[in-house]
Formats: C-alpha cells, structure tokens, sequence
C-alpha cells in the first residue's frame, strides 16, 4: 500500500476511502474467505465478498452471479412496469412501448454483457424467462 499511496501523492490525487473497498479473489474457499485488513494513511478500508466496480458485482469466483440476479430482479421490475404501460384499453402505442422497452429494459439487461455473458449463470437474464414472471 506505501506504493499506491507514493503514487497518488506523486499525481496530486485522493483516494476516497469512504468508496474504496478490499476484496480477496482465490479459487480456495478457506483464503476467500479471508477478510483483508488493508489500511490507507492509517484509515482501515471496509472488506467486501463482493463489491461493485463500474456497475458490476463482482464475487470471488467472478462467476457473476449475484450480479445477475441483481440484474434479473431490476430487469423484472422494469418489465413489469412496461406491462402496466400496455393496458388493453387505454394502453400506451406499440412505438411508445418499443421506445421504453429499449431505454428501461434493453440497456440494464445489455450493460456490461461483453464482461459476464459467458458466466454459467447467464440464463437468470436470458430469453423469456424474464419476461414470463
């Protein structure tokens, strides 16, 4: 850590020890586990199993799957709220519900797929499942 700290004291930067977080990635449980004790000028950074870097929960298996559950539950929650849109008898127009559907539901089912799109957990989002809840 007196490298990171060298570094940033170097470029003039600060790093928010309130957002930055330690996290252990290892493929035996027991060192997993392992809670970190990571300090920054003397401020002990809090330990998660699985943080959230750049919108993505990221386990120690980086599996992905508590990310994608997070993401199938806001994904259902979005689809849901587009049905409510398309009342048979006062309903918004098909152009209106196509438009919402790609803003809402598209781009928080899309985001970041490159990254986690050959997790074996990738069928939480996939196909219909979703959208028949």
């Amino acid at each position: 850590m007196g490298i990171l700290t060298a570094y940033l004291r170097k470029w003039r930067l600060q790093l928010s020890t309130g957002k930055t977080v330690s996290a252990a990635y290892h493929l035996c449980n027991r060192e997993a586990k392992r809670e970190l004790s990571v300090s920054v000028d003397n401020k002990r950074l809090e330990h998660q199993l699985a943080p959230k870097y750049l919108g993505v929960r990221l386990d120690r298996t980086l599996s992905y799957k508590r990310h994608l559950e997070e993401v199938r539950a806001k994904v259902t929650a979005r689809v849901s709220l587009i049905r409510r849109l398309a009342g048979t008898t006062w309903g918004a127009s098909a152009r209106t519900l196509r438009i919402s559907t790609q803003a809402l539901v598209f781009s928080a089912a899309e985001y970041c797929a490159p990254v986690w799109s050959r997790s074996p957990h990738v069928k939480k989002v996939q196909g219909n499942e979703v959208l028949e809840n």
